[in-house]
């Protein structure tokens, strides 16, 4: 916080704070809590050798790797090196838990999940109004984020930058902005939908931001409570999983 401090002087009024050094300071802060919440991560889901290597190994492919599919390849190879490396780990079988949620409910909430992330880019591609395409790259980034929050960075960037809704320095000025304030950091989007040059913007783009982003997470919370009892009993799946995880860590501290 004292770099912060620094940073934020203005050299040409000793004792004035300017906007743009404020932020600059807030994003060098950003760097040391990106990286203490990377650490954390790393000792509770990479604590063996074996969680280790398949977390160096997913680092590798999303640094060298070109194709932006790169980072789901990462946790699709990550989820099979678990399984097939992680099965000896041991846990403890957690109580019965019984949730008040039907399977037919949770059919239901997966079959619309899988309906918005399929279609919402066709209706975007065949002259849908632009609020689609918008709402897509909220979904679509909410959709596909897996582990901590900071794995949506890439994602946000890639929607909002690359395509020239947003430019490099309101998303990184924006980024290190949600740093300095509690909350998840999936609460991002509100600034990026009041800020997107795309039709809605200002208030009502911050909530189409935060319904779009958040919608996602809901859709697969609902649709897995039905079978979650069963399906974190299965050996295989907890195998899985630990190998996800240890990826996971691997592309944080790479996009991060």
């Amino acid at each position: 916080m004292l770099l912060t401090l620094r940073v934020v002087l203005s050299p040409q009024n000793p004792g004035q704070f300017t906007g743009a050094g404020l932020l600059h300071g807030l994003k060098l802060v950003a760097v040391a809590i990106v990286a203490q919440a990377v650490w954390g991560m790393a000792r509770t889901l990479c604590p063996d050798r074996t969680r280790a290597s398949i977390a160096v190994t997913a680092a590798l492919i999303v640094l060298f790797a070109i194709s932006p599919l790169a980072q789901i390849a990462a946790i699709v190879l990550g989820g099979l090196a678990g399984l097939w490396l992680c099965r000896s780990v041991q846990t403890s079988d957690g109580e019965h838990i019984t949730l008040p949620v039907s399977h037919r409910a949770g059919i239901v909430a997966l079959a619309l999940f899988l309906a918005l992330l399929f279609g919402l880019p066709v209706l975007a591609c065949h002259g849908a109004p632009e609020g689609v395409s918008l709402f897509d790259a909220f979904y679509r980034s909410g959709a596909l984020v897996f582990g901590g929050g900071h794995v949506v960075l890439p994602l946000l960037h890639e929607a909002f930058v690359t395509s020239g809704w947003v430019s490099d320095d309101t998303f990184l000025a924006g980024y290190g902005a949600a740093q300095a304030v509690p909350g998840p950091l999936f609460t991002f989007a509100a600034y990026l939908g009041a800020v997107v040059g795309q039709s809605p913007h200002g208030v009502a783009g911050a909530a189409f931001g935060l319904f779009g982003i958040f919608l996602p997470g809901i859709l697969v919370l609902i649709g897995a409570l039905p079978f979650w009892d069963t399906f974190r009993s299965q050996r295989a799946v907890q195998a899985t999983m630990r190998g996800v995880n240890a990826a996971v860590v691997a592309e944080i501290s790479q996009k991060g």
